[in-house]
């Protein structure tokens, strides 16, 4: 599935069960439509998590328009006021970034980034970013 959408706050890394880190934001999807000679805006809000790489959070700031592809996951529950309550999570997979605040022609693909890098580290090949000189 796919999603896209500009972060509302800076992403935020936490750390879970011990060494795993998760990278928590969430994203703004606007849906626009015309109820006679209006027009209307609706907002949803998704939470989303990416595991696979808590240094992407660097990237991942306020106005930052993405694209993400991952599962999408709804969690419902009661409150202790009877209320019925739910949250949309979104399981990110790939991040791609679209535009950054203020520059609308960034473009990065955050997974390819963490795969080329973890392939270097693996083979003993160092990227060219990891180079001292």
């Amino acid at each position: 599935m796919e999603i896209t959408g500009r972060l509302t706050a800076n992403a935020q890394v936490r750390n879970v069960k011990g060494d795993k880190k998760v990278t928590g934001f969430t994203i703004a999807m606007n849906r626009s439509y015309k109820k006679g000679e209006e027009k209307k805006t609706i907002t949803t809000y998704v939470d989303c998590s990416y595991w696979i790489n808590s240094g992407v959070a660097e990237y991942l700031k306020k106005g930052t328009l993405v694209q993400l592809y991952g599962d999408m996951d709804v969690n419902a529950w009661v409150d202790k006021d009877g209320n019925a309550k739910g949250r949309l999570t979104f399981h990110t997979q790939t991040i791609k970034i679209l535009a950054k605040p203020g520059n609308a022609t960034a473009e990065v693909t955050a997974t390819a980034e963490s795969k080329a890098k973890q392939k270097a580290r693996a083979t003993g090949n160092p990227d060219e970013d990891d180079l001292p000189f």
